[in-house]
């Protein structure tokens, strides 16, 4: 009896088999890494502002507190933006003329506030609470990054949900003390968890991680 198949025809199929499986990789691992990507996140990219905000200048070379501009930030869920007044306190004497800043001077001649574009800006079914994240010692950076660093500012973090789980399933991993949290430089020390397991206990942290915590 005459064979149907030539004795190719195993490697053709093989071949093929290989071919489909590594497709179906090749395309999983494309579609996580734009889902992960900045194209998605928008991680380290700083959106266009109508003010090219240097929190580098103002809080590295100025020493300007994260407070003096989010005020808000100890005891309200949002940390807030600063008012123009708040902006023209110093730039009413400094850099009164210049160009970069005349949106802020429009801003504070109409009475309209400046159209900021939020960097961190979470969906509107997640309920996050700043007061409630300082106040039990997660500092600036942890979730902000190096913001004196950052001469137009950015995202570092993606803020999805896996990652705020990472911290709430572990909090003693990121506390700090409070006298702390303002501290953009602050590292954490070698005995981290032992420090962070007392100050969890100090400041009575819970590991919150039923979705009712965020989403409500």
């Amino acid at each position: 009896m005459a064979q149907i198949f030539r004795p190719s025809a195993n490697t053709i199929a093989k071949v093929s088999i290989a071919g489909v499986i590594l497709l179906l990789a090749t395309t999983l691992a494309v579609a996580y890494i734009m889902d992960r990507g900045p194209w998605t996140t928008s991680v380290r990219i700083a959106p266009e502002q109508p003010v090219p905000f240097s929190h580098k200048h103002h809080v590295k070379d100025d020493g300007i507190d994260c407070r003096y501009c989010h005020t808000g930030v100890e005891t309200s869920s949002y940390a807030g933006l600063p008012p123009t007044e708040t902006c023209m306190t110093c730039h009413s004497q400094i850099w009164s003329n210049a160009s970069v800043t005349q949106p802020i001077r429009d801003s504070w001649s109409s009475g309209r506030s400046i159209e900021w574009v939020r960097v961190h800006d979470l969906p509107d079914f997640v309920y996050f609470n700043h007061s409630i994240h300082i106040n039990k010692g997660i500092g600036c950076s942890t979730c902000h990054g190096q913001v004196n660093e950052m001469p137009l500012t950015y995202k570092v973090n993606t803020l999805n949900m896996n990652w705020c789980l990472n911290c709430h399933r572990q909090p003693a991993r990121f506390i700090r003390p409070r006298s702390e949290v303002f501290n953009i430089d602050y590292q954490y020390p070698d005995n981290q968890l032992e420090l962070g397991q007392k100050l969890v206990a100090e400041y009575h942290v819970q590991s919150l991680t039923d979705c009712v915590t965020c989403h409500r």
